[in-house]
């Protein structure tokens, strides 16, 4: 690994830093080179020139241009390989057919970064997504990051440059601005100039052939100079990298996206003008949801956020206390505010008093608290402390209208002791033209955020109060039921059947095998059998017990009742066999004996199963593939009329119990689920386990397409699926080619075992979110000496065991963090349970990983450590990467020998650390 890329550690946030990665020789380069530079006026050659030279960014330009000796008074020079200094970023304008060759020749000569401008790539077909080929096939010969094509360029207004055709540089500020849409980015820059917005980096994206969403969350987060990332995205890309990046930065910076394609039309233009596919657009706000990130609606609304979220503290609910000088401003934000999900305070029997002694006796005695057109400063003022002390509410509107005695200035003046020291979100609307400004300024100076109509503030409140919702459950703790150990699936049946169906090359299982494959996964099914005969239905139905249900058994029809083939409440022999005849005679009517595509029987017999007691709510549990996210899931209201009602919620796989239940409150028919008029609730609990065993099912059989359960009949008494429908992708496809899933599943494949020297039988696992209680026990149990070693800095109990801190432990992507623990599986009760954990943490912007360990005083010096580090060194090597590394005390002496036993190198460090470093 080349010296400047070695990192180093901060102890005080215990992460690695990177002193330099490939994006900073985007973002902050020391020297660049422009292909394509001319002097031709209005060409976009001429303009990233002009923008290059004439914002200085502390380095270099060297155009490109074998027909010039200079341009606009810059050497210039044949090829890329005359240029007498090393480049870091390498700017291309030139047409899309010669690039291909222009960046192996930048490779040739160590060129690490590079902004592709130009267009003419996979957006115009093959012939120019083989262009793209071409490129990233040179650019992995020396790991070369690229940005674009079709994009406008980058803006580092930090570090000053501007490696763009745009008409202006922008502002210096704390948002990091990524967009999809280099026209976006010009009108967006014009408008940010003109309400002196400022940027911490500007960046045109273009159909991201290499550099991602993900790459540039990461590096923006880790960027000192941002505070919040907005984004404008028209097609998610890599929606792992994505999905990955996001959930670890959201909680520090807030992300905040506008993503058009709500409409068909939308997604269609989208699609079209990126060359990329779209998804639902359903789905994709699950995804938002799942990683943290607010979605907003409109081009404001993205600054708008970015404002208030740096200004305000998040609120701890939607619940909202207007106080205004004017009743209809406050019934219009009530409208915007509950038409958007949140609600209005209801004021205490104590704030009520408190208005009663404060305001004349015509106040609106109610929230919206109208305190009257002739409100003084000082009423306002105290109308706001008493509003914030509430109890009930979680944040304050105040609303001002310039009415003959208002004094909108002095107002303002007042209110800014407010802005920060109530604990609560502040936002204001002062409405008018000029005779506000000034007031408006000394209130958004003061950090409150300020807007011209009470009903788009409102909508913030609303957006505000989301987003804190989103984070809070983001780290939510499931109970352990997700995890039953001992009664996992039996995923060897479940293989077989779907082996079997891919050798006899179909892709519809019967609905006998779709119920094993089920029952593979303790999700409860309806006994069924198989009769190829009427005396075998006959018979079996005397087995099972009148009344039963006979339905048609067939691998090639789908829906069986589109053909008639179900026939309920048979009571008899004569009945089972009249129903047989039925079914066969109605399918060879209305689907022929042999089916046209597969020339395979339509008929080949019925299933027998007993007539269950329908008494519940019929429920649909399904599974199918988004074109951008993967496998997603389905939950809501079932029967005949699933797409009458559409009461449904997705969700994307895996999930535990808590995500279940979330899926299982976002439908109508929960509700109903919880008890009314009367009914028994359904078992919720048994029932988010259910959902968390099929999602399981889906994560472990990559080759299932679509799986329906419809319906999957709920009750007080029972959870039942009585019919399923499972498609297999085509046998021909390969298995590379399948839809991955944007969330990494639990990776079962590290689970393995160990007998202690103290003979207790361990399982060292990977974590689960289900973990974070034994967590907390375990670091209750560890020594004041134990945490200065592994944390380097004491660290009182109540923060090392802190939810906040844990919770990302437990949760962590599995994609980013891999913890293993020491679960000692026989545990008495009241012994620890948890006794060791190891993580290994990627490094942003690199293919290394952060090494660390902790094992419990009472087992420590009995080898555990050793096994738990040499199990992680196998899993880094199993997941890719290059390199891991530890960094520990100088008197840590017992973890470098155990380290260099593994064959880890230790050196020190300049700031008295220890270092020790694996290359795998």
């Amino acid at each position: 690994m080349n010296e400047k890329h070695i990192p180093n550690f901060d102890p005080a946030h215990d992460v690695l830093r990177y002193e330099r990665t490939a994006l900073d020789s985007i973002f902050a380069p020391k020297n660049v080179a422009l292909i394509g530079a001319t002097e031709n006026p209005g060409s976009v050659g001429r303009t990233v020139m002009w923008n290059l030279i004439s914002s200085p960014f502390g380095g270099a330009v060297f155009p490109v241009n074998p027909k010039r000796s200079s341009i606009l008074g810059v050497k210039t020079y044949p090829n890329i390989a005359s240029v007498p200094e090393p480049v870091d970023l390498v700017v291309i304008t030139t047409p899309a057919a010669a690039i291909p060759g222009l960046i192996g020749e930048c490779v040739d000569v160590g060129i690490k970064s590079a902004v592709i401008i130009s267009a003419g790539f996979k957006e115009t077909g093959p012939q120019g997504a083989e262009l793209e080929r071409q490129i990233l096939e040179h650019a992995s010969r020396n790991d070369m990051r690229i940005i674009g094509p079709n994009c406008l360029g980058v803006m580092s207004p930090i570090s000053g440059l501007n490696a763009t055709f745009a008409s202006a540089m922008a502002r210096p500020g704390k948002v990091g601005f990524i967009s999809q849409s280099g026209a976006l980015c010009t009108a967006v820059l014009d408008w940010s100039i003109a309400e002196n917005v400022g940027f911490s980096a500007f960046v045109s994206i273009g159909s991201m052939l290499d550099v991602g969403w993900g790459d540039l969350i990461y590096y923006l987060g880790d960027d000192p100079n941002t505070e919040s990332i907005v984004i404008y995205m028209e097609t998610v890309g890599d929606a792992r990298a994505f999905l990955s990046a996001a959930r670890e930065v959201a909680n520090t910076k807030p992300i905040i996206i506008i993503k058009p394609g709500r409409t068909e039309g939308a997604a269609k233009a989208a699609a079209s003008h990126t060359g990329s596919l779209t998804g639902s657009d359903e789905v994709l706000e699950i995804a938002f949801r799942r990683a943290g990130v607010l979605r907003v609606n409109t081009i404001a609304e993205l600054f708008f956020m970015a404002e208030l979220l740096s200004k305000q503290p998040r609120p701890k609910g939607n619940r909202l206390t207007i106080v205004t000088n004017a009743g209809g401003p406050g019934v219009l934000a009530t409208d915007a505010l509950i038409t958007n999900g949140g609600q209005l305070a209801n004021l205490s029997a104590e704030t009520m008093e408190a208005f009663n002694q404060l305001l004349p006796a015509a106040w609106s005695r109610n929230n919206p608290a109208d305190i009257l057109g002739d409100a003084s400063p000082e009423r306002y003022a105290k109308a706001l402390e008493i509003a914030a002390k509430d109890p009930n509410s979680d944040g304050m509107l105040v609303i001002l209208t310039p009415q003959a005695m208002t004094d909108p200035t002095k107002t303002a003046e007042e209110l800014v002791p407010y802005a920060q020291s109530l604990g609560k979100p502040v936002i204001a609307s002062w409405m008018g033209g000029g005779d506000v400004d000034m007031g408006t300024r000394v209130l958004n100076q003061a950090n409150i955020p300020t807007y011209s109509y009470p009903d788009t503030a409102a909508r913030m409140f609303d957006y505000m109060a989301n987003y804190a919702m989103i984070l809070q459950r983001l780290y939510e703790t499931p109970s352990a039921g997700t995890n039953e150990q001992g009664h996992g699936p039996d995923t060897a049946l479940a293989a077989s059947i779907i082996q079997a169906a891919r050798s006899s090359g179909r892709t519809l299982l019967t609905e006998y095998e779709s119920k094993q494959l089920l029952a593979a996964y303790h999700i409860p099914t309806v006994e069924t059998r198989i009769a190829q005969s009427e005396d075998d239905a006959v018979q079996m139905a005397a087995e099972i017990g009148y009344p039963v249900v006979l339905k048609l058994h067939s691998e090639v029809i789908t829906h069986k009742t589109d053909v008639g083939g179900v026939q309920l409440n048979l009571d008899d022999a004569a009945a089972v066999r009249a129903a047989y005849r039925l079914i066969r005679n109605t399918v060879i009517e209305r689907a022929g004996e042999i089916d046209a595509d597969t020339g395979q029987p339509n008929f080949l017999g019925v299933t027998v199963q007993p007539m269950a007691n329908l008494e519940g709510y019929e429920l649909i549990l399904g599974s199918s593939i988004d074109p951008q996210f993967g496998p997603v899931l389905l939950f809501g209201m079932g029967g005949q009329l699933v797409e009458v009602f559409k009461d449904r919620a997705l969700g994307l796989p895996p999930l535990n119990t808590t995500l279940a239940r979330r899926m299982m409150e976002r439908t109508k028919i929960y509700t109903a689920l919880k008890g009314v008029r009367g009914r028994k609730s359904v078992d919720l609990d048994a029932l988010e386990l259910l959902l968390v065993r099929f999602s399981q099912l889906i994560t472990e059989n990559p080759w299932v397409k679509e799986l329906d359960i419809n319906p999957l009949l709920a009750s007080s008494e029972q959870l039942l699926a009585l019919d399923a429908r499972v498609v297999l992708f085509d046998p021909e496809k390969q298995e590379k080619s399948l839809p991955r899933l944007a969330i990494r599943p639990y990776p079962k494949q590290y689970i393995s075992e160990h007998v202690a020297r103290d003979g207790s039988h361990l399982v060292i696992r990977p974590i689960r979110a289900e973990d974070e209680p034994l967590m907390v026990k375990f670091h209750e149990s560890l020594s004041d000496r134990t945490v200065y070693m592994r944390y380097m800095h004491p660290m009182l109990l109540s923060q090392r065991a802190a939810h906040v801190r844990l919770s990302r432990i437990c949760h962590g992507d599995y994609d980013r963090d891999i913890t293993l623990i020491a679960d000692r599986v026989n545990a008495k009760e009241g012994e620890l349970r948890l006794l060791g954990v190891v993580r290994m943490s990627r490094v942003h912007g690199s293919n290394s990983a952060r090494l660390t360990i902790l094992v419990s005083d009472s087992f420590q010096n009995i080898g555990l450590g050793n096994v738990l580090a040499s199990r992680m060194v196998k899993v880094a090597r199993e997941e890719g990467l290059e390199q891991l590394v530890a960094v520990m005390t100088a008197d840590n002496i017992p973890l470098q020998r155990m380290l260099e036993r593994l064959g880890f190198k230790i050196s020190a460090e300049a700031n008295g650390m220890m270092k020790a470093v694996i290359d795998l």
